[in-house]
């Protein structure tokens, strides 16, 4: 089975600012997300909500970003408690979870039941 990364040409790591250098002299690091010079630390919780909720019982994919859509929250599930914008295609429903600073996004298959306002 192939699995492609969620986020392709992003590598996320927790160090501390003293040690950007060592990071940017491994292999194939290009550069630190940065606004106005000052490299830019993701909302961790963003981060673990993902990690700690993605499973091979989630089917999870790459989407393309999005900000704009009617905002649901997960009532129950893995991702119970994440708030993101429903989608729907075809007979299925997906919620669109984003990490803004780097403005990607990710779509999960819920249940619909599973959904409550925002």
């Amino acid at each position: 089975m192939l699995e492609l990364a969620l986020f392709p040409g992003y590598v996320f790591v927790q160090m501390t600012l003293e040690n950007r250098l060592q990071v940017l002299q491994l292999p194939g690091v290009v550069r630190l997300v940065s606004f106005n010079g000052q490299p830019a630390a993701l909302p961790a919780d963003q981060i673990e909500a993902l990690q700690g909720r993605l499973s091979a019982a989630v089917r999870v994919e790459p989407h393309p970003y999005l900000q704009a859509g009617r905002k649901v929250r997960v009532r129950s599930g893995p991702m119970q408690g994440l708030e993101g914008i429903i989608v729907r295609r075809k007979d299925s429903c997906r919620v669109i979870f984003s990490i803004d600073l780097i403005r990607r996004s990710v779509a999960v298959e819920v249940d619909e039941a599973d959904l409550e306002a925002a």
